[in-house]
């Protein structure tokens, strides 16, 4: 009877007779401690990397070193075509697109409802029509808000299968924060693309103005696009629960080319490979570390690591968005790590006419990668990516001279400015540290 008391004096207890407003504002809470929990904890690991210089890009020892954490095995007898801005990009993606005779493959971070995504969603249609097995695969966050359900029903009659990966909706809050970073598409198991370009209208054109974004894409043939296969099916075995196989989705791949090259996928819960890739290719440079990023948040070993190459008398450029830039708080987080940087001697300049969405480097115009991968902790500690790199010389001097051709509408941002930055632009970088892993 004592116990029977005591349990409904506990239940009759003030705080389990809470208004309506109280319990809203409790599940509110509980929810806001939930969601800061997924953002801030729910993340991979990393490890600072802090690496003598004990060989160069150019030495045997160099590529299992940088792939140590995927696949250390280049894989020759590839062609890659770079491929500029929407209007070298799209027409060529929208060509292998409506010459697909068996397979067509497509995972996509950013697929608006405008005029570019309804060029793709429609040639998707057609082909899905004509019998081709077509599969899309977007990302929840980054084309879920944008992406009208009409498409996606469209695309859906046509007989695409379609999924989200992570979806908004989705009562998994703890998947919330990770992102596909990821863009794929694989024609028939033959022709492959994948680089940074979204398909909405900012990437149309030709970087003309600040409204068309400047950016860059790859197509590829040879034995590499069976790897971009995998990374896609590595996300559609997930989300649609099923798998790929046959002569339509893995074929014969033989050499077209003389390149030698490998794709590189960051998985969640697993170390990501692209910041060892990064350290031990910043280590071992000897003459160019040349950087083309859009969201540039360095940590503290990478910034140690481009001062340490200038010291070895390294050419260290960063090209960074200057006044044209979609995530101004990225800018102001990223910030921070600048002064170090320029003390150090690296030099940075901003892009000037338009965003540039680009993420790519060349290092000793040997070494090469470019992808999805951004310089912050969001591609290194949370973002699925995937980033493709190419070990060849005249591959190094056409990723240069690409460089130098951007470079040149740049300007350069130097120690002084960095010195002369008002309070406003100080305190916003202070207040962004906290956040650095989310942008």
């Amino acid at each position: 009877m004592a116990t029977r008391a005591r349990a409904s004096r506990w239940l009759n207890n003030r705080i389990w007779r809470l208004t309506i407003g109280e319990w809203i504002a409790v599940t509110l809470s509980f929810l806001a401690i939930v969601l800061i929990f997924c953002l801030f904890f729910i993340r991979r690991h990393s490890l600072p990397y802090h690496f003598e210089h004990m060989f160069a890009v150019s030495d045997p020892e160099f590529i299992g070193s940088a792939l140590g954490l995927d696949d250390p095995v280049l894989v020759p007898g590839n062609k890659i075509e770079l491929l500029q801005n929407g209007d070298e990009c799209f027409p060529a993606m929208l060509k292998a697109i409506r010459a697909a005779q068996k397979t067509i493959n497509f995972e996509a971070f950013i697929f608006y409802s405008d005029s570019i995504g309804e060029q793709f969603r429609d040639a998707l249609c057609e082909r899905a029509r004509a019998g081709a097995d077509v599969r899309v695969l977007l990302d929840g966050i980054g084309s879920g808000w944008s992406l009208k359900n009409a498409d996606v029903r469209m695309m859906r009659q046509a007989g695409c299968k379609f999924s989200y990966y992570h979806p908004t909706h989705s009562w998994r809050v703890d998947r919330t924060n990770r992102r596909s970073h990821r863009r794929i598409l694989v024609v028939d198991g033959k022709v492959g693309f994948t680089g940074s370009v979204g398909f909405a209208e900012k990437w149309s054109g030709h970087a003309q103005d600040k409204n068309h974004w400047r950016d860059a894409h790859a197509r590829i043939e040879g034995p590499l696009v069976g790897r971009l296969q995998a990374a896609f099916q590595e996300h559609w075995v997930k989300t649609f629960g099923e798998a790929l196989g046959g002569a339509g989705q893995f074929p014969a791949l033989n050499p077209v080319g003389d390149l030698k090259a490998q794709a590189v996928t960051s998985r969640s819960f697993s170390m990501a490979p692209v910041p060892l890739l990064q350290a031990v290719a910043f280590t071992a440079a000897t003459k160019r570390i040349w950087i083309t990023n859009a969201y540039c948040m360095p940590t503290s070993d990478q910034v140690e690591q481009l001062v340490s190459a200038v010291h070895r008398h390294v050419d260290v450029r960063l090209l960074l968005p200057g006044p044209n830039n979609d995530q101004p708080l990225t800018k102001s987080a990223g910030r921070a790590a600048y002064g170090k940087m320029l003390e150090g001697g690296a030099k940075i300049f901003e892009y000037q006419p338009t965003m540039i969405h680009e993420k790519s480097m060349v290092i000793d115009g040997l070494f090469s990668m470019f992808g999805s991968s951004n310089l912050d902790a969001r591609s290194s500690e949370i973002n699925e990516e995937l980033d493709v790199v190419v070990y060849d010389q005249n591959f190094g001097r056409e990723m240069e001279s690409v460089f130098e051709k951007d470079l040149a509408r740049a300007r350069e941002y130097t120690l002084q400015e960095f010195q002369k930055r008002s309070l406003r632009e100080r305190a916003i970088e202070w207040l962004m540290i906290p956040f650095r892993s989310q942008f």
